[in-house]
C-alpha cells in the first residue's frame, strides 16, 4: 500500500502548558517510540494529519515518519498506536507513533464496506451490517486502507460469515470463520434478528473468555 510523508519536529518542552501552547498554534504533540527506538517527544502539523485521517481507519495507514534533526531526510517506518481526543470536541490532543518492521506481520482493524445490492433488498428485506471492522493479520506492504465486500448474492433470512469470503493476498483473518458480517432480514422480523445477532457475538465473546 502507498505510504504518507508525515513531517515532525523535535519538542524539548513537556506537560500539559507546552502541550496547549502547541495546540493553540496549530500542532499537535506526539511521541514516536518503538522495540529498538528510545521515545522522542515531537510536534507535527494538526490539519495536515487530520487531511491524512480523513475517511480512514488511523492504524490501517503507514506513515514515512521525518524528523527535522535526521540525516538526509532518513525515515523511519510508523503507524499510529493511539490518538487521545477531547472527549467533549473530539479533537486531537496527542498521538503516539510507532516504529514498525517491514517485513515482521502486524494485527490490524481493517474497516469493512458493504458493496452492491442484496437481492432480498430488492424484495423489500433490510440489510443489517453486523461487523464493521476486522482483525487480520499481514505484513506492512500487504495492508489495505479497507475491505469491500459484495453482498449482492444474500438472500432474505441469508447471512455472510467471514468464511465465505476472500481476503485480498497477504491478509489472514485472526477472527472465528462462523463471525457474521452481514444478514437480510424480513423486515417484520428485524427485532428478532437483531436480538439473534447480539445473542450470537454474546455467545462467542462469552466462549472467548472461557479459553
Amino acid at each position: 500500500m502507498a505510504t504518507m510523508q508525515l513531517d515532525t519536529t523535535i519538542r524539548t518542552k513537556i506537560g500539559k502548558g507546552p502541550a496547549r501552547k502547541l495546540r493553540s498554534e496549530g500542532k499537535l504533540p506526539a511521541i514516536f517510540y518503538g522495540p529498538k527506538t528510545d521515545p522522542i517527544m515531537l510536534s507535527l502539523d494538526y490539519v495536515r494529519l487530520k487531511k491524512m485521517l480523513k475517511g480512514k481507519s488511523p492504524e490501517s495507514i503507514i506513515f514515512d515518519l521525518r524528523i527535522d534533526s535526521d540525516e538526509k531526510g532518513q525515515s523511519r517506518k510508523v503507524m499510529i498506536k493511539e490518538i487521545q481526543r477531547d472527549p467533549a470536541t473530539r479533537d486531537y490532543l496527542h498521538v503516539d507513533l510507532y516504529e514498525i518492521a517491514m517485513e515482521k506481520e502486524l494485527e490490524v482493524g481493517i474497516p469493512v464496506y458493504l458493496i452492491n445490492t442484496p437481492i432480498g433488498v430488492s424484495k423489500g428485506g433490510i440489510l443489517q451490517q453486523v461487523r464493521r471492522e476486522l482483525g487480520v493479520l499481514c505484513l506492512p506492504k500487504d495492508m489495505v486502507d479497507k475491505l469491500d465486500i459484495d453482498v449482492s448474492g444474500l438472500d432474505i433470512g441469508q447471512s455472510l460469515h467471514i468464511e465465505d469470503i476472500s481476503f485480498p493476498p497477504g491478509l489472514k483473518s485472526t477472527e472465528d470463520s462462523s463471525l457474521t458480517i452481514a444478514a437480510v432480514v424480513a423486515p417484520t422480523t428485524t427485532a428478532e434478528a437483531e436480538e439473534e445477532v447480539e445473542k450470537e457475538e454474546g455467545e462467542e465473546i462469552e466462549g472467548e473468555e472461557e479459553s
